[in-house]
This record gives C-alpha cells, sequence and structure tokens, in this order.
C-alpha cells in the first residue's frame, strides 16, 4: 500500500515539475531566441538578474487566461506575465515580468490579476513594487475582460501610491492604455534603443495627421528623457537598467512608515570643501557647475541624478550625507541662468513630493534668478505650474535645509524653500544675495527719475547699481531679519550641514486635518 502511496505521489510531482517547466519555458526556444536576437532579456532572465541569487519567490505560475472566445484552445504560460517576491541587498521587494515571448506579453484578465494580487501582498508586508514592462499592450482577443485587467492595475497604482515605492522599467513596447500604469509609479527607466512608449502608434498618428514618424522618434527613450519627462532615468540594455534600480531603491525606505536605510561609508562627516571657494564665481554673471559642488558636499562624491536630461536648468537627484540618505533641488547656473520654467517647476515639484513621499530630507541649493520671463511662459500657465514648487515644499514635513550660494531673487527665492516657505534651516555663503531683484534691475526702477535727470546718466546708474548692491544684494539684510540662519564659510559647508540634517533627524511637524489638498495640477 505504501509502494502504491508513494508511486502514485512520484506520478503527481512529476506531473507538477513537467508543467512547472512548460511555464517556465515561456513561448518557448524560438520566441526566446528572437527575444535574445533584439538585444532583450526574458522575463525570467530580467527577475534573476535584478534579485539576490536564489531569492525569488514565484506566485501563481500555474494561472491560466480567460477560456473564451478567441482565446479558447490558446496557450499562454503564467497568461504572460511572471510574479512573485525576492531580494535585493537583502530586503524585499515584489516584482512583476511581463513576457513578450508569451502573446507578445499582452495584458488579459488574469494577467492583469495576477499584477494586482502582487501589489496587494506588497503593500501588506510594506515593500517596493518593481515592474519589468515588455507588453504588446490590451489582448485584443479578450476585449472588455482585457481593459478590466489595465483597471485593476491602474486603481492599485493610484491608491498605494506614497505607500511603497513603485518603479518601473520599460525594456520592450509600452503601447496605447499600458502606458499610464508607469506613469501612475514613482520611477520610470527605459532602456535605449530597445523601448518605447506612446498612446498612439506610428499608423494611427499617419492616417490621423499625415505625420510620419517611426517608433523610436515616437516614443524611444531619448524622447522620454530628455524632451515629454515621462522618464526618469535610461541605460544601454536590460542589465544597466535594472543596475539602476538597485542603485535607486539604495536611498528609499520600503514603505512610507521607515527611514531610508542609514549607509556609512568612512567619508568624514566633517570634511572641510575648501575647493568651493574656487569652484563658485562670485560674479553673479559667470555660470559655475553646480554638478561638482552637489558631489563635493555628498558622501563620496556620489549623486544619482533623476531626470539628467530634462529641464537641465533644475537638477534634482539622491546622495548621502553622513550616511543619510538626502533629496537634492539646484539650480543650476548652467542653463539658462539657473531660472525657474515650466518644465524646471513641474521636475522640481515631482521629486520634492517624492522625497516627502518616502522620508527623504530635502538638501535645496539656491542660485536663481527669478522666474523665466516670456509670453510663451505665461501663456503656457507659469504662473499654476510655479505654484507647484511652492505647494510641494509647503507641503513636506521632512527636514528641510536650504543653501543659498548665490543670487536668489524674487518670487523664486520663495520657490526655492525660503524660511517662510518652512525651510528649517537657511544657511548663505557670503556671495549669496537675496533681494526682489538683481542690483541692475532694482536701480533702474527705484532711481529711474535721478538716473534720467543726471548730466551723466551712465555713471549715476553705474553708482546707484553699486549702492544697492551694498544695501540689498547681498545675504547679511535676509540674516538680519532672520531669514537666513547662518552665513558661512564654504570651506565648512559640508560639516554644517551634517550637523543640521542629525539634528533634525527627530523632527516632527503635523499638518491640519484634510480629505487631500488640492495641488495646481
Amino acid at each position: 500500500m505504501a509502494d502504491n502511496t508513494r508511486a502514485l505521489m512520484e506520478e503527481l510531482l512529476a506531473e507538477m515539475e513537467e508543467r512547472r517547466k512548460a511555464v517556465e519555458l515561456g513561448g518557448g526556444p524560438e520566441r526566446i531566441r528572437k527575444q535574445h536576437e533584439g538585444g532583450k532579456m526574458t522575463a525570467r532572465e530580467r527577475i534573476d538578474y535584478l534579485l539576490d541569487e536564489g531569492s525569488f519567490v514565484e506566485l501563481m505560475p500555474f494561472a491560466e487566461h480567460l477560456e473564451t472566445g478567441l482565446m479558447a484552445g490558446v496557450e499562454a504560460p503564467a497568461d504572460g506575465v511572471v510574479t512573485g517576491y525576492g531580494k535585493i541587498a537583502g530586503r524585499t521587494v515584489f516584482v512583476f515580468s511581463q513576457d513578450f515571448t508569451v502573446l507578445g506579453g499582452s495584458l488579459g484578465k488574469t494577467h492583469g490579476q495576477k499584477i494586482a494580487r502582487t501589489m496587494d501582498m506588497a503593500v501588506k508586508v510594506g515593500a517596493p513594487i518593481i515592474g519589468l514592462n515588455d507588453s504588446a499592450g490590451a489582448r485584443i482577443q479578450e476585449g472588455v475582460d482585457s481593459l478590466s485587467g489595465y483597471g485593476e492595475v491602474f486603481y492599485r497604482n493610484a491608491i498605494y501610491s506614497g505607500v511603497v515605492p513603485q518603479i518601473s522599467a520599460i525594456l520592450g513596447p509600452c503601447a496605447g492604455g499600458a502606458v499610464y500604469s508607469p506613469a501612475l509609479t514613482d520611477f520610470v527607466l527605459m532602456s535605449k534603443g530597445t523601448s518605447y512608449m506612446f498612446i498612439t502608434g506610428p499608423e494611427v498618428i499617419k492616417s490621423v495627421t499625415r505625420e510620419e514618424v517611426s517608433f523610436e522618434q515616437l516614443g524611444g527613450s531619448e524622447v522620454h528623457t530628455a524632451r515629454s519627462g515621462v522618464a526618469h532615468l535610461e541605460a544601454e540594455g536590460d542589465e544597466a537598467v535594472l543596475d539602476l534600480i538597485k542603485q535607486l531603491l539604495s536611498y528609499l525606505p520600503q514603505n512610507a512608515k521607515e527611514r531610508p536605510p542609514l549607509v556609512p561609508n568612512g567619508d568624514p562627516i566633517d570634511r572641510q570643501t575648501p575647493e568651493l571657494l574656487e569652484m563658485v564665481n562670485p560674479d553673479p554673471k559667470k555660470p559655475y557647475n553646480m554638478h561638482e559642488v552637489i558631489k563635493t558636499l555628498l558622501d563620496g562624491g556620489e549623486f544619482l541624478e533623476i531626470q539628467p536630461a530634462y529641464a537641465k536648468n533644475m537638477i534634482t537627484g539622491f546622495g548621502r550625507l553622513g550616511g543619510q540618505s538626502v533629496g537634492v533641488v539646484a539650480n543650476n547656473p548652467r542653463f539658462m541662468a539657473g531660472a525657474l520654467d515650466i518644465n524646471a517647476s513641474d521636475k522640481a515639484a515631482r521629486f520634492i513630493r517624492t522625497c516627502d513621499c518616502f522620508n527623504v530630507p530635502i538638501l535645496t541649493l539656491v542660485d536663481v534668478t527669478g522666474f523665466l520671463p516670456g509670453v510663451g511662459q505665461e501663456h503656457q500657465g507659469i504662473i499654476r505650474h510655479g505654484a507647484k514648487m511652492l505647494y510641494a515644499y509647503a507641503e513636506a514635513t521632512v527636514p528641510k535645509i536650504t543653501l543659498i550660494t548665490r543670487k536668489s531673487y524674487g518670487g523664486a527665492y520663495l520657490a526655492m524653500n525660503s524660511k517662510d516657505m518652512g525651510a528649517d534651516v537657511v544657511l548663505a555663503w557670503p556671495t549669496g544675495a537675496v533681494a526682489v531683484m538683481g542690483a541692475e534691475g532694482a536701480a533702474n526702477i527705484i532711481y529711474r527719475r535721478q538716473i534720467q535727470s543726471s548730466p551723466d546718466p551712465a555713471a549715476t546708474r553705474a553708482a546707484k547699481i553699486e549702492e544697492y548692491k551694498k544695501a540689498f544684494d547681498n545675504p547679511y539684510v535676509a540674516a538680519g531679519r532672520g531669514y537666513i540662519d547662518d552665513v558661512i564659510d564654504p570651506a565648512d559647508t559640508r560639516r554644517l550641514l551634517a550637523l543640521h540634517l542629525e539634528m533634525l533627524t527627530t523632527k516632527q511637524e503635523e499638518r491640519p486635518y484634510k480629505k487631500h489638498g488640492n495641488i495646481p495640477l
């Protein structure tokens, strides 16, 4: 009897393993070969590369599509998506990886439900969600059931926003309604040359607008990282994109209830930074390399810039200070003199809110002339877009430190997190200048009549500009009013920033009760 039981069990186990191998083979050797020839890894290869070795645990491998209508008799192992959990650097993450070898990775009802249940579990245990997207889009054969599958995912993307980090990697096509799931997540990464995102494809565009455009020109990684701002990072090939995900997660907590991990790195907190004295020219008309300033201040000079190719007049990214994760927001004087325009305002506001979601302190480096003037900017809503930055900073309750490196003028002074907008600590270098506007513009307005009536207008104007500079175009007037906490030696900047950040680790700040605010979208 025991022998019969054992034989039956072995038979059942053999069947299970046979079924599992069929699932793991996906669309079969030929389609896997084509995937590789296209410069792409398979869904399972991506998971194996992303996660710590041997840590992946698959969920719902034997799930099947709805046996209705056009899908009757169609084989779709795992319904075209691999789902489960594992670890990255020892920390639990949940992942779904669409399998392009199975029906082009198209999303049907079961496919969507697998992703949705994976997201539910991630939120229950408080772990990040990583989506590896490689899909032809909605599964047309399933009709409205396919759309329902997308709806389940989109709903969770929105409801779980700010609960756990959500990261999307676009490693192949992502078209039609499929683009909205990544767009709802915290970070979107794309592989160069092998990925694209768009709502309507080249053929539809050609038929409607008569415009001819390639897949890459319409929605490739260069388009979305440099022009549209949809994507945050890009890299060459699947492996490089997956490496960026690992790097990005190192700066983030597991969920909104935790703080980012502390990563000691041997860079002394009290390291002096005398090189900054030569880096920043006191002349406000001469640009300097703000990236070098940032790297000089951060631990080990390590800085992961977010959206580096988009709105280059604004710099955003992650680094560490004394082992603590910090989000850096900085004006870039090499582009538009660091002025704030529509795209820069959107970029900064989004990043500020992301940091605040996940308890990442914000370090703001200010060198801003103001909001970019122009009819185009005004007509496209610079008022509304600029207000997003004001809203984001005011709403954020994480530790907020502001350093004025040089000029800080007008409404942009407020938008770059002044003391009035909620900054906990505001520092300035002696090169800093806080005013309603620059000395030249101010002198032209305040002393217009004196200049015009003078026998030597040019000389009078020059004298008045200098007079204004001494009176207002410096950090000491603002420091005298308490708007700046200290004017510091650039060589001592890193030490002081680290001390202030350490002091603020126990910061607690409440906001009035509300259902939610109404950001000027």
